[in-house]
């Protein structure tokens, strides 16, 4: 039979070796069940995420209103996060997309699309429809290498004709290959190499209109001979298939 003795005198004696009675000096203060549970809830809690929990506090509480966050670990699906992002700042836009764009609709004969002037009509640079050996494939710098037009395949001689109306700008050897250009206005203008000009500057000439012949040789043409057809507005090099509603758009970084 044990006694125990307390800050305020000796204890009564306890059967089966049990202390009741007075609390034993120094010993730490007793927790009741409700907290107990809590101290339970923290230590589970701490290795888990905050997303979801019930009582966490809202994202737009005042300070001090909600703990500090811990590190978590969380898988999200890719489809909820992306709708779960809110917006940029000022800018109204949503979470960043990778959008594919392809070629515009084709446009009815004669009718001005792409980055063509109000009012102008474009064609193919040689009789028919000519196919093309390479297409547009803009670097994503301007010093970098790429191509900056359409290599259409023809045979050597052909017949060169302006894609629209315009004046001849230039008719003359560029870096060791003849270019002939015509501007459409607008800043607009359109370029044709290799080939033998028939033309000069300042000379007007209509949609149609002979410039001159294609010359054999052209760098990565995979047959005799290949018509460079480029198209500029400003110092931006566009598809110049654009202008007869056939080509596409390109997002290329500023």
């Amino acid at each position: 039979m044990a006694t125990t003795s307390g800050a305020g005198g000796p204890g009564r004696a306890t059967g089966g070796g049990r202390r009741r009675g007075y609390a034993v000096t120094g010993r730490a203060p007793r927790f009741g069940r409700a907290a107990l549970g809590v101290l339970a809830l923290v230590a589970v809690g701490s290795g888990t995420s905050d997303v979801g929990r019930e009582g966490a506090g809202p994202v737009d509480a005042p300070p001090g209103s909600v703990s500090p966050a811990r590190p978590v670990s969380a898988t999200v699906p890719l489809a909820s996060a992306s709708r779960a992002l809110p917006p940029r700042s000022g800018s109204g836009a949503g979470p960043l997309e990778s959008v594919a764009v392809g070629s515009p609709p084709q446009a009815a004969p004669g009718e001005p699309v792409g980055p063509a002037p109000p009012g102008l009509r474009f064609r193919w640079p040689l009789d028919g429809t000519p196919r093309p050996a390479r297409r547009f494939d803009p670097p994503p710098q301007p010093w970098l290498a790429g191509h900056r037009g359409v290599d259409l395949l023809a045979a050597p001689g052909a017949r060169v004709r302006a894609a629209g109306a315009g004046v001849v700008l230039f008719a003359g050897p560029v870096a060791g290959r003849p270019v002939v250009t015509v501007g459409h206005g607008a800043g607009l203008r359109t370029t044709y190499e290799p080939v033998r000009a028939d033309v000069r500057p300042g000379e007007r000439v209509a949609a149609g209109a002979p410039l001159g012949q294609v010359l054999p040789g052209h760098a990565g043409c995979p047959e005799a001979a290949c018509l460079h057809w480029g198209l500029r507005r400003g110092e931006e090099y566009l598809d110049p298939l654009a202008l007869l509603g056939l080509g596409s758009v390109r997002l290329l970084p500023s």
